[in-house]
C-alpha cells in the first residue's frame, strides 16, 4: 500500500507536465476534441512505457535509476511550427526519425556530449522558452482566433490561475509545491465551470477503454527540415537527461558508467520512436520527480515501476484523458506562462554560470539568441536561399542551436594561439 501511494505521488508530480504538452500542441494544430482526447491518452500511456524502459534495466536499454519520463516542453515550439508548416504527418515522421537517430547514436553520444556544454544547451533552452511565451499568451486570451479573445472573463481566469500557482509556489513546500501547477489547473477549471466556461460533452462521449492505434493521424511523411529540428531537440533533451542521471546517481549512491548512459539514451530514443508510431510526442526525464525522490527519501525503483504502470492504466481510459481536454484555454494559458517561464529560467540559470567564465561565452549567447529570435520573428528572411540551406535557416531554434554549436567550437574547442611577446633588443 505504501509503495502504491508513493507511486501515485510521482504520477501527480509529473501529471501537469504530461498533459500540458499534448494539450498545447493539439490545440495549436486545431485537433478536434476526439483527436485531442486520443493525443492526451496516448501520451499518458507512453509516459508510463518510457518510464518502464528506463527503470527496468537490461543489457540493451534502461539506466536502472528511479527516473520518470514525460513529454518534453523543449519540443513544444518546434512541433507546433512543423505541424503548422508541413502538416501533422511530417511532425510524426520527424519524431519517428529523431527517435531512431537517438537509438543509433546512443553508443557514441557520451563522446558527442562535449559539443553540448552548458553554454550551448542553456542558450538553446532559453531560445525555446522565449519562443513558447506567445503560445501561452494566445491561450490566456482564449485561444488564437477565438470569438471572445481577450475578454475580461478570459483575462481574469488566465491571470487568476497564474496568481494562484504563484501563491502556491510561494507559501507551500515540498510535495505541495511540486504539484502547484496541477492544483492550479484543477482550481481554474472548477472556477471556469462555475462560470459556464466548461463543456463536459467530450467527457460524456469518451469511451472507458481504448487501445493505442498505429498511425492514428495518418501515414507519417519525412521531411529533412523537421527531422533535423526534432533531432536537435532530442539531443538537447539527452544532455538534460544526463544531468538528471547523475543527480539520481548521487542521491541513490549508485555509480553509473558510460555503458549505463548509453542504455539510458537508447531507452529514451526507443520511447520517442514508439511514441511517433502511435502518434504520441517526444520524451525526456522529468526533474520534478528527482526532487520528489529527494524529499521522500525513497530511492527504490519499485515505486517508479508502480508509477509507470499507473500511467499506462490511465492512458487506456480515454474518459480520464478527456477530463484534461475540458481545461479552458485561458486557464491553460495562465499555467503555461509559469511552465514556459520556468523553461526560460532554467536556460538562464545554465547560461549565467558560463558567461562569467569568458567574454567568448557572452558572444555565443548574444549571437545565438539573436539569430534564433530573429529567424522566429522574421522567418521569410532566408526565403530566397537554396532549399538545402533553408533546412538550417527556416527554423529559429535550429538556426540558434547551430549558431551556438559552431561558436562554441570556435571560442572554446579550437586551440587558441597566444601572442608571442616581442623581446626588446638589448642596447649595445
Amino acid at each position: 500500500m505504501k509503495t502504491a501511494t508513493l507511486g501515485i505521488q510521482h504520477v501527480l508530480a509529473m501529471y501537469a507536465g504530461a498533459i500540458l504538452v499534448p494539450l498545447i500542441v493539439g490545440s495549436s494544430l486545431g485537433l478536434t476534441p476526439e483527436q485531442l482526447t486520443y493525443l492526451v491518452a496516448i501520451d499518458i500511456l507512453m509516459c508510463g512505457v518510457a518510464t518502464l524502459f528506463q527503470v527496468v534495466s537490461n543489457r540493451f536499454f534502461g539506466i536502472g535509476l528511479p527516473v520518470v519520463l514525460g513529454c518534453t516542453f523543449t519540443a513544444v515550439g518546434p512541433m507546433i511550427a512543423i505541424g503548422s508548416q508541413y502538416g501533422i504527418n511530417a511532425m510524426y515522421g520527424a519524431i519517428i526519425a529523431s527517435g531512431l537517430i537517438v537509438v543509433l547514436v546512443s553508443g557514441i553520444f557520451g563522446k558527442l556530449v562535449r559539443l553540448f556544454p552548458s553554454i550551448v544547451t542553456g542558450t538553446v533552452v532559453t531560445i525555446i522558452g522565449v519562443t513558447l511565451i506567445p503560445v501561452a499568451i494566445n491561450n490566456l486570451g482564449g485561444g488564437q482566433d477565438a470569438g471572445d479573445f481577450g475578454s475580461m472573463l478570459n483575462i481574469s481566469l488566465g491571470f487568476g490561475t497564474l496568481v494562484f500557482i504563484i501563491l502556491m509556489y510561494r507559501f507551500t513546500k515540498g510535495y505541495l509545491r511540486s504539484i502547484s501547477i496541477l492544483i492550479g489547473l484543477v482550481g481554474g477549471t472548477i472556477i471556469a465551470a462555475m462560470l459556464g466556461k466548461v463543456d463536459f460533452t467530450v467527457v460524456k462521449e469518451a469511451s472507458f477503454y481504448h487501445l493505442p492505434e498505429l498511425f492514428y493521424f495518418g501515414t507519417p511523411s519525412f521531411e529533412w527540415a523537421p527531422i533535423l529540428t526534432l533531432t536537435l531537440v532530442a539531443l538537447v533533451s539527452l544532455v538534460e537527461s544526463t544531468g538528471v542521471y547523475f543527480a539520481l546517481s548521487d542521491i541513490t549512491e549508485k555509480k553509473i558508467t558510460e555503458k549505463d548512459l548509453s542504455k539510458g539514451y537508447r531507452a529514451e530514443g526507443l520511447a520517442i520512436f514508439l511514441g511517433g508510431l502511435f502518434n504520441a510526442l517526444q520524451y525526456t526525464t522529468f526533474s520534478q520527480n528527482v526532487g520528489l525522490v529527494q524529499i521522500t527519501g525513497v530511492k527504490t525503483r519499485k515505486v517508479i515501476v508502480v508509477a509507470g504502470v499507473i500511467l499506462i492504466a490511465l492512458g487506456l481510459v480515454p474518459k480520464i484523458a478527456a477530463l484534461a481536454t475540458i481545461i479552458p484555454n485561458a486557464v491553460l494559458g495562465g499555467a503555461s506562462i509559469a511552465m514556459f517561464g520556468m523553461v526560460i529560467s532554467q536556460g538562464i540559470k545554465m547560461i549565467s554560470k558560463e558567461i562569467s567564465k569568458s567574454t567568448g561565452n557572452s558572444m555565443i549567447v548574444a549571437c545565438s539568441i539573436g539569430m534564433g529570435l530573429g529567424v522566429t520573428v522574421v522567418p521569410e528572411l532566408f526565403a530566397k536561399l537554396p532549399e538545402s540551406i533553408q533546412i538550417i535557416t527556416s527554423n529559429g531554434i535550429v538556426a540558434g542551436s547551430i549558431t551556438a554549436i559552431v561558436l562554441n567550437i570556435l571560442f572554446n574547442m579550437l586551440p587558441s594561439k597566444k601572442p608571442v611577446p616581442v623581446m626588446m633588443e638589448k642596447e649595445a
